[in-house]
């Protein structure tokens, strides 16, 4: 392996050791009902984000809470050396893509079948930190 390949190869390695991400694969909520659920976090501190989570009352909203749970226990994983007070963490990025569907036979008037489509979703949620500045001025 040449060094210029090497080195780019050592510098993704490094970039994605700093990533904190959560993923939910195969959410069997449809991506459009649960991305109006993911546009109320995106960019929100994760406390904020956890509140607005607990009181939305939208069927997605206790898996995307649980999935925000688990990204905040990967950077704590990763950050073994550092306290959540020091720093402050906010919801970089939030996708939701969809996954496969499901599909159903619903049987209709005069011998025919209608085919029902039962979607599914993947989501990932990606934090991000903010320096809290010291109150030493």
């Amino acid at each position: 392996m040449g060094r210029r390949k090497y080195e780019m190869a050592q510098r993704l390695k490094a970039e994605k050791k700093s990533r904190v991400i959560a993923k939910l694969k195969n959410h069997r909520i449809s991506a459009r009902k649960t991305r109006l659920v993911a546009d109320l976090i995106r960019g929100k501190e994760v406390n904020k984000a956890l509140a607005i989570l607990r009181f939305t009352r939208k069927a997605s909203a206790p898996y995307i809470e649980k999935l925000l749970v688990s990204a905040i226990n990967n950077w704590e994983q990763k950050n073994p050396d550092r306290s959540l007070d020091d720093v402050e963490l906010f919801v970089k990025e939030i996708k939701v893509d969809e996954a496969g569907m499901l599909k159903r036979i619903q049987p209709a008037p005069q011998g025919r079948a209608h085919r029902i489509r039962k979607r599914m979703s993947h989501i990932t949620i990606e934090l991000g930190e903010k320096e809290l500045e010291s109150e030493n001025n």
